[in-house]
């Protein structure tokens, strides 16, 4: 019984991570309430403050679940082999593209949003949103070095600093497309990163669509 009753609050638990995933990513941490997290759980109120401490306690695990879903998804275009490094950034950007049109762009990036509401106020929520952005930072520097091994990008390339602009205006292009509802920012932004990168006899990476 107890096993079977354990299972079922790490279900549950990680069903309100979940959950929140979702709901910061479109309204942001001052937007939603605990009330509307766990009437779409389907669980007491309760149930929330046996899992987590409170709003703030939760928010952070929830920046943690969103760093590794995300971290998760840059791996699979990053490291794909049958790419090239530029090539691989080109579909890691026509994904998210993608992804904001399917949820009709009602949906940003969660680092992005709660950067602008909670990194200036809370000290726990910077440091739990840099060393997200620190991981996504790494994996496009990593993709960005082995450019420069094999000639697609200039040898003279600062590729720490390149990924820093990579996230510095991708964030601002996410914000960008929720406003205007269009992906016409992302592709604007993917597009500009890469031209700028190209050497002049590196193979062209074919436009989006």
């Amino acid at each position: 019984m107890a096993t079977t009753t354990t299972k079922r609050d790490t279900g549950r638990r990680a069903e309100l991570v979940r959950l929140g995933v979702a709901i910061l990513t479109e309204k942001g941490f001052y937007n939603f309430s605990l009330d509307e997290l766990v009437a779409l759980a389907g669980v007491p109120k309760g149930s929330f403050h046996y899992y987590f401490n409170n709003k703030d306690a939760y928010a952070i695990e929830v920046i943690q679940a969103y760093g590794d879903y995300f971290v998760k998804k840059l791996d699979t275009h990053l490291t794909n082999t049958t790419l090239s490094p530029m090539e691989r950034i080109k579909a890691f950007t026509e994904d998210a593209a993608r992804g904001m049109q399917r949820h009709k762009f009602k949906r940003g990036c969660l680092v992005g949003n709660l950067s602008q509401e909670l990194a200036a106020l809370d000290e726990n929520f910077r440091n739990a949103l840099l060393n997200v952005l620190g991981e996504w930072r790494s994996r496009i520097r990593e993709c960005l070095d082995e450019g420069k091994r094999v000639g697609e990008i200039r040898e003279d390339a600062d590729t720490t600093a390149l990924a820093r602009y990579f996230w510095n205006a991708w964030e601002g292009a996410v914000m960008c497309s929720k406003l205007e509802k269009s992906r016409q920012p992302l592709d604007d932004a993917s597009a500009a990163f890469l031209a700028h990168l190209a050497c002049p006899n590196s193979r062209k990476i074919p436009a989006a669509g």
